[in-house]
């Protein structure tokens, strides 16, 4: 429960160590030597870094490639051969945050001067291995493989929840038919075999009973005495009777006769078990076939959530697909997020669950889904996202349970046994599969007169330029900027028309 609390970084990796008093020409050095790896580090606007190159890691390349695909591919990155070991810290230096490294309002233009400008100066060791610490804790796959932790939901669908200390479980006797849908195929066969092998059994041992009781097993071959039940000599003749009487098999050789009214009304009542029996377990049977939860198999999602602007807009987005030519009917599609938070009052909430706007309001997740859709959720003020950044993205702690849900449409041959089905299938993302900055690939082109599909493509992404700021703040700046605007229209207006 605790793992989807957010908290606070404990570890002295985020940190840097810097003495207390330095000369002026140190203090220049260092702040020249931070925009250099700044400058290095980051793109025009200030996003993720993705992984190496295959051919290692270049400082003086573009630390981005031009496409990416899944991030759970991509091998982590270890410490470059120009990063030295990391030396022992000293016992009186200070620890500041890692924003005190970062000069990303800095221009381009002017990152670029102070770059040039402070390339004669010598980098200390010290400055060097901090350097190599921000650069390895800058990259998200490093960050994935330091937060493993349970999942709430797997990638697959499946509910990690176990039910235990349950007291009352005659409720399950009550609703046997769903109990016995719900086992699995083992227990389901076994249970279905054991209905007709005890009812054979059962029976077989009355039967044999009664032509003990009756003296029919004493007089075998005796023409003169009538018989209740003929050729029945012991326990395995009254097994076989049972069963031939109860599947309607009737070889002849053993049967019930008229001499005897407890035999008639025993096969009566064997007949009736029997249809009862088969009725349920032939039921139970046809339902666990044909479930369409084999059916969730083939719709897909991606691995992996973007961030990106959208109309403007800041969007977390991902991408769904049915890999079926028989397409689902009425397709919804709904979020939930999975994070754990401690009221005012100091209670803890474990794994409370929000919605998350996919377009319910303007119909956007009903889904038409021939071809794969990118599912966009815009992060307003009314979104559980609205404070988050990209450096509050890797210090937070959540999951995303994405549930698409729809009938599975009836064709051909298995009309009868999949039409009105519902079917649901479900994945999630945890905050190390969001990627910041980037956008889908298009999956889709035209050829030979038709759309076609390569799902080749499904998982690739590739970098954009996305502030790293949150957009509550992109918001507030907006504002800014259109209040300044007017202020300066006003003012020109002013400088126009004194009077």
């Amino acid at each position: 429960m605790l793992a989807y609390l957010p908290r606070p970084p404990t570890d002295t990796s985020r940190y840097g160590t810097f003495p207390q008093k330095q000369a002026t020409t140190t203090t220049t050095t260092a702040t020249a030597t931070a925009a250099t790896a700044a400058a290095k580090r980051s793109a025009p606007m200030p996003n993720y870094p993705s992984a190496p190159r295959r051919g290692g890691f270049v400082p003086s390349e573009a630390s981005l490639p031009p496409s990416r695909g899944s991030l759970t591919a991509q091998q982590p990155r270890s410490r470059p051969s120009w990063c030295p070991q990391p030396a022992p810290q000293d016992t009186g230096a200070r620890l500041y945050p890692l924003q005190a490294l970062s000069v990303a309002n800095i221009p381009n233009s002017a990152r670029g001067r102070t770059s040039a400008r402070s390339s004669t100066v010598p980098i200390p060791e010290g400055l060097q291995s901090r350097r190599c610490k921000l650069l390895e804790e800058d990259n998200p796959m490093l960050q994935s493989g330091k937060r493993q932790r349970q999942r709430y939901v797997t990638k697959v669908g499946k509910c990690q929840v176990n039910l235990g200390n349950i007291q009352d479980k005659k409720r399950f006797l009550s609703d046997i038919f769903t109990t016995i849908v719900d086992l699995k195929y083992r227990w389901f066969l076994f249970v279905f075999m054991m209905c007709y092998i005890v009812t054979w059994v059962v029976f077989g041992v009355i039967y044999f009973f009664d032509a003990w009781v009756r003296g029919d097993v004493g007089h075998q071959g005796d023409p003169e005495w009538r018989a209740c039940i003929e050729n029945v000599d012991g326990f395995i003749s009254a097994l076989l009777l049972s069963v031939e009487s109860q599947r309607t098999i009737g070889y002849g050789t053993r049967m019930v006769t008229a001499n005897c009214a407890e035999g008639v009304i025993l096969l009566m009542a064997q007949s009736i078990v029997g249809s009862m029996i088969d009725a349920m377990m032939v039921g139970c049977m046809f339902v666990k076939i044909s479930r369409p939860k084999k059916r969730a198999q083939t719709l897909i999602f991606s691995k992996n959530c973007v961030i990106s602007r959208r109309d403007e807009k800041l969007c977390l987005m991902f991408r769904v697909g049915d890999l079926r030519e028989s397409h689902m009917v009425d397709a919804k599609i709904r979020a939930k997020l999975i994070k754990s938070r401690q009221t005012a009052e100091g209670e803890f909430i474990p794994l409370e669950q929000s919605e998350l706007n996919l377009g319910y309001d303007t119909g956007e997740d009903r889904l038409f889904l021939v071809e794969p859709q990118i599912i966009c959720h815009v992060i307003n003020c009314h979104s559980p996202f609205w404070d988050m950044s990209a450096e509050s993205l890797r210090r937070d702690q959540f999951e995303i349970i994405i549930i698409l849900e729809g009938i599975v449409e009836a064709t051909g041959k298995c009309r009868c046994l999949t039409a009105g089905m519902t079917c649901q299938a479900r994945t999630s993302y945890t905050e190390d599969e969001i990627l910041w900055g980037y956008r889908f690939e298009p999956c889709m082109s035209l050829e030979k007169g038709a759309f076609h599909v390569d799902y080749s493509r499904f998982e690739m992404t590739f970098e954009v330029q996305t502030p790293a700021a949150s957009a509550k703040e992109l918001h507030e700046l907006k504002e800014l900027e259109q209040q300044d605007h007017s202020t300066l229209s006003l003012y020109w207006d002013h400088l126009l028309h004194p009077c």
